[in-house]
């Protein structure tokens, strides 16, 4: 699968401390492989959005079988992701 970032997702990854860096960016390499690993959940009321947690921060995407296509939404804390 090919990952498109929204606008906002690279500068929220650099503003993240360098450990959640580097897991954030190694949970969307992931998802070129597999874009539902074992703890992605999907988001309640949307359609094809999911999230990866990962320590206190998530990523929140969308999926796109058809065009094969993932979305990333935002990378950011718990308490932003979902505003």
């Amino acid at each position: 699968m090919r990952v498109v970032f929204h606008s906002d997702v690279l500068k929220q990854l650099q503003r993240l401390p360098r450990d959640a860096f580097e897991t954030a960016l190694q949970a969307i390499i992931g998802l070129t492989h597999d874009a539902r690993p074992t703890g992605a959940k999907k988001l309640v009321g949307a359609q094809n959005d999911w999230r990866i947690r990962f320590g206190q921060y998530r990523i929140v995407y969308q999926i796109d079988d058809r065009g094969d296509v993932i979305v990333i939404f935002t990378v950011a804390k718990r308490s932003d992701a979902y505003r």
